[in-house]
């Protein structure tokens, strides 16, 4: 096709290749900047990773969020790393959309992290998240979680991580971490109830 005079060919061309650079180096901003409706996965580690494992990490997530992409538009996206052992990613949707295969190729490359630095992230579901009487993170197995709070060892104010939130606002507004008696742990598991036998 020939171009007839006023048409704009070159500026089209330059147009598509500044938006493919923009869609593959598209950086991520900072936690804090994302809005209370951006969407969130919080990641856990069973303990703290050490310090070189926990830089790893990051410089992966950080090289993901770099070219994370939904349906080739660049996903805003950003991250926080809390008590060396927490992976927050958000996404606002608001910018744009975030798809089933955006979200896939989230947790495919949290998998191979977890085969590089042999550490569980995207099992956050199987694990709770306590502090101890002195403060310190814990995680246990569910089943482990659960014969402590029938035994007694957990009270109404423990404080418990609320991993299955879903927005930045319910961090911001302290709905990560709660008092065990203001969560749904504390229907999941009940205080002092005994086992049978």
């Amino acid at each position: 096709m020939i171009a007839h005079p006023g048409a704009r060919p070159v500026y089209i061309k330059r147009w598509i290749e500044t938006t493919e650079q923009e869609r593959t180096d598209m950086p991520a901003v900072p936690f804090d900047q994302m809005p209370d409706d951006a969407r969130v996965w919080v990641f856990a580690a069973p303990r703290p990773l050490a310090p070189a494992d926990a830089q790893a990490l990051l410089e992966r997530v950080d090289g993901f969020l770099e070219r994370w992409a939904a349906h080739g538009a660049p996903v805003v996206g950003a991250r926080d790393f809390r008590h060396d052992q927490f992976l927050l990613i958000a996404a606002d949707e608001r910018a744009t959309g975030v798809s089933g295969c955006s979200i896939d190729s989230l947790f495919h490359a949290l998998a191979e992290v977890e085969r590089e630095l042999g550490t569980d992230l995207r099992r956050t579901s199987s694990f709770v998240f306590y502090r101890d009487s002195t403060g310190d993170v814990q995680g246990a197995e569910r089943p482990i979680f659960r014969h402590l709070a029938a035994a007694g060892q957990v009270s109404e104010s423990t404080p418990v991580f609320d991993n299955t939130i879903g927005t930045v606002g319910d961090l911001r507004s302290g709905g990560w971490e709660k008092r065990f008696g203001e969560s749904w742990h504390a229907r999941a598991f009940p205080i002092g109830a005994a086992t049978a036998g």
